[in-house]
């Protein structure tokens, strides 16, 4: 099932085959050249490449290593059987084993995340750990300190360059995979989604279905759009907005907002927008229904601050 979806099966297996920025993705290949690894903490946001450069490292240095996800599997008893069962076993490798342990933000702050921090002092002598995550403020400072951190930031500098990178990945997929496309349009995609370069490959799969990537130009859906939904007051046509656009990402929207809110607002209104986003950023991460978390967020901005 795995080779089915092209974000397992175009995972890249090396560094070098990572679209990351220069800096950092030296930075791994460094670690690699000591043939040392360190406990590492990844950061940033969804889909930037943390879970693969960790698979990439273990597959790099010939570590053995387990994938544990902190939101699916993150109660303290099932974490700790886990770990302990794959670190008191010996490594077929002959080195030490890495316990990656993916979105662990979600761990409780409280009990896991402590326990967690005892894990990785009883089992430093044959273990490394490598922690991912969204949000880095959400992990205690215990961890920080027992761990590199490691943040997957993409600069304007380097962004237009790594789309390049991954303009030319995807049209390699879809030649492979015998789909028509216009160049144009993937560009178009790749700049409104990234970094977010799984978001980008997971849309591109189920466009890909009826043979052809066809790729609407509607702007409609722009944020400008919203902008006057809010500003008219138009809940209905709001609410559909968010509809159309929140599929696997909302914090982006979050973000999108921000990015466009000086063209929009009164300068009165600003410092209370920029208030009610980091709220509702914040719940985002929390929340069951995303959905109804941005059409809240977007309901108070109506409300409550000045338009132009």
């Amino acid at each position: 099932m795995s080779e089915f979806l092209w974000v397992e099966k175009y995972r890249p297996k090396t560094i070098a085959e990572t679209i990351l920025p220069k800096e950092l993705k030296t930075v791994f290949e460094k670690v690699i050249s000591s043939g040392e690894l360190p406990n590492m903490l990844f950061t940033g946001t969804a889909g930037t490449g943390k879970t693969t450069v960790a698979k990439a490292l273990c597959n790099q240095l010939n570590l053995d290593y387990i994938l544990i996800n902190g939101s699916e599997e993150g109660n303290i008893d099932t974490l700790r059987g886990k770990i302990k069962q794959f670190a008191s076993s010996v490594s077929l490798q002959g080195g030490y084993k890495v316990i990656i342990l993916d979105e662990a933000d979600y761990l409780n702050p409280q009990s896991t995340q402590p326990a967690l921090r005892g894990f990785i002092e009883e089992f430093s002598k044959n273990c490394r750990f490598i922690l991912t995550c969204n949000f880095k403020n959400r992990i205690i400072q215990p961890l920080h300190s027992r761990c590199g951190v490691y943040e997957f930031n993409t600069s304007k500098k380097d962004l237009a360059e790594l789309c390049m990178q991954f303009l030319e990945r995807v049209c390699s997929i879809l030649d492979e995979s015998n789909v028509s496309y216009k160049k144009g349009d993937l560009a178009n995609l790749i700049m409104k989604h990234a970094p977010d370069w799984r978001r980008v490959l997971n849309e591109l799969q189920r466009m890909s279905v009826a043979g052809t990537i066809v790729i609407s130009t509607d702007k409609t859906d722009s944020y400008d759009v919203l902008f006057k939904h809010l500003k008219e007051k138009d809940f209905k046509k709001m609410r559909q907005w968010v509809v159309n656009n929140i599929d696997t990402d909302a914090s982006a929207i979050f973000r999108g907002l921000y990015d466009k809110m000086i063209e929009h607002l009164r300068p009165q209104g600003v410092p209370q927008m920029v208030l009610i986003l980091a709220d509702y950023q914040y719940k985002h991460a929390f929340v069951a229904d995303h959905e109804l978390n941005v059409v809240a967020c977007l309901t108070e901005i109506m409300a409550n601050v000045e338009f132009k």
